[in-house]
């Protein structure tokens, strides 16, 4: 598993203007929120009965919870002490996401992305990070935890 002092200097190297940094403070969680609401309600129901006392249940799983529990394994491989607050961050996005009208994440993702390549074409002169790395699509938001919450030194 890669360091994450490796993947964030990796990720930094296409975030080094302050135009750029702020379109990205903005764009990562209006993405990551709107993300979370519309994957909220794409859902896979699966219903079982068992055998002791005729016990019937239904269970309801959502792409977004997909996402949050495959993201958190990953950060908590990558660094646990921010996959614990991106946890909780993930779960508070989750709940405001599903509240949200499907129109409004929709806005929302686009104007997250319109911010990221305004970031890039206007400030910053390269294409984002993720077009050579898809894994910055994961390293993104905990970069910018990181700013909220300084865990991990950068170089």
């Amino acid at each position: 598993m890669p360091d994450v002092r490796a993947l964030f200097a990796d990720y930094a190297a296409y975030h080094q203007t302050k135009g750029n940094k702020a379109f990205h403070r903005l764009g990562i969680p209006l993405i990551m929120l709107s993300l979370l609401g519309m994957l909220s309600r794409v859902t896979w129901t699966a219903t079982w009965s068992m055998d002791i006392g005729g016990i019937a249940g239904t269970h309801i799983l959502d792409a977004a919870t997909l996402l949050i529990v495959i993201a958190t394994i990953y950060y908590c491989l990558v660094e646990w002490r921010l996959a614990i607050p991106m946890f909780f961050v993930s779960l508070a996005f989750y709940i405001i996401g599903v509240k949200l009208p499907l129109w409004l994440n929709v806005v929302l993702f686009v104007l997250g992305w319109i911010f990221q390549f305004i970031g890039h074409s206007v400030y910053e002169h390269k294409q984002p990070a993720f077009f050579r790395n898809f894994v910055h699509l994961l390293v993104g938001p905990l970069w910018i935890l990181n700013d909220v919450i300084p865990v991990v030194k950068r170089a």
